[in-house]
């Protein structure tokens, strides 16, 4: 096949960006406000829909959002071939006490790793750790690579506080040690500067900025040079600034070589690279519905940047998913790198062996809801306590 045959086309796709939520959680434990704790009940008259009650939540989640045969088959009506699952971001719940925190990050996350073991290849997941409390954080990242999980997500504030506060750097420093990947998902903080409606468009895409620019200008992407970070929606604005911020840099147009830099280059006057640098070390989901801004972030950030991601289910996919990729003439290496190579450089972990989508989806559909339900939550609880206490002891 020659190269022009092969533009447009992709022989995997991976939508890096899909969440889930568990069927249904515990009791709230002793001395937690239940009010406060999730839960899930049916919603009468519906398709198996439930719904979530979270202290002030109240989502109704289609079968999708916990159901694996309908995900599945979800996905192979998309041309999905896999799926990085993280937790529906409002389960990112720092209000909680750091330790009931904890309990809910372990049922979360064991959740996510009994989906992986069920239908390996089709799903890899990404897990949660209480960040209220960045020590505990740290530690529970053991817990969850014991899982076999490939790292966590974390929302783009903690309470209103940035992630670039120096009581998070030892969150980061042991991410990097574990080789733990971290999936930014933008969560906007209460304000009364946007109107309500406007939260969920431009609020994410400013949390979205905040979060990637306290990155870049707070320390944390110089002082950990192999964290892997990745950010939903394309971190919102922030690519789109950066140029701003490197010009503040540098003194110069175009990334052009820098120039003599005084104190006005704060906060960068004597770091050694600039903040487009830094910005290409990680990694940003292209959920920007428009192929001009995909365009763009290919241009600024590099095809090597670049994650498919769909928000799937709170968000529909595309359909096909990745038709606008497609449609923009990239050659097969770019396509490639943005459907499926990156999202494994991402996670860390190496690329299985290729096989076609049909095959694949048959093979998910062979373990079906019973391969789903033979999973030892127990057992898998017991191995990754054994291998956080190793970790530790190490």
């Amino acid at each position: 096949m020659s190269e022009g045959e092969r533009k447009g086309r992709a022989k995997v796709l991976i939508d890096a960006h899909a969440h889930v939520i568990p069927g249904s959680f515990p009791p709230a434990p002793s001395g937690c406000d239940p009010a406060s704790w999730p839960a899930m009940s049916a919603v009468a008259g519906s398709d198996g829909d439930r719904l979530l009650a979270s202290g002030p939540i109240r989502f109704t989640a289609r079968t999708a959002w916990f159901d694996a045969e309908q995900r599945l088959a979800a996905s192979a009506a998309s041309g999905v071939d896999a799926e990085v699952v993280s937790p529906f971001p409002p389960l990112l719940n720092y209000a909680l006490p750091a330790g009931f925190g904890r309990d809910l990050a372990r049922w979360v996350s064991e959740y996510i790793a009994s989906l992986c073991s069920a239908f390996p290849g089709r799903f890899y997941g990404l897990g949660t750790v209480p960040l209220q409390d960045p020590d505990l954080a740290a530690g529970e990242l053991s817990f969850a690579a014991g899982l076999g999980l490939a790292g966590v997500e974390i929302a783009s504030n903690v309470a209103g506080v940035s992630l670039a506060d120096p009581r998070f750097l030892g969150f980061f420093a042991e991410a990097e040690r574990l080789g733990m990947a971290v999936f930014v998902h933008a969560m906007p903080a209460p304000s009364e500067r946007l109107p309500g409606p406007a939260v969920a468009t431009f609020g994410v895409g400013i949390e979205g900025s905040l979060a990637a620019a306290a990155i870049i200008t707070g320390g944390v992407a110089e002082k950990y040079p192999s964290l892997r970070l990745a950010f939903s929606h394309a971190a919102g604005g922030f690519p789109l600034m950066l140029t701003r911020a490197q010009w503040f840099w540098g003194r110069t147009w175009n990334e052009e070589p820098p120039r003599e830099r005084g104190p006005e280059a704060s906060p960068w006057a004597e770091a050694p690279v600039g903040p487009a640098e830094l910005a290409r070390r990680f990694w940003y989901d292209s959920l920007v519905f428009d192929r001009r801004a995909i365009r763009y972030l290919i241009d600024m950030l590099g095809a090597d940047r670049l994650l498919v991601g769909s928000d799937f289910p709170a968000m529909p996919r595309e359909e096909p998913a990745g038709r606008t990729l497609r449609s923009m003439g990239l050659g097969a290496d770019e396509l490639e790198a943005i459907t499926w190579h990156n999202c494994f450089r991402f996670l860390g972990i190496e690329a299985p062996k290729l096989f076609c989508s049909d095959e694949q989806h048959h093979v998910g559909r062979a373990g079906g809801a019973h391969a789903a339900r033979a999973v030892d939550v127990t057992g898998r609880r017991r191995a990754a306590a054994a291998a956080a206490a190793a970790d530790l002891a190490r």
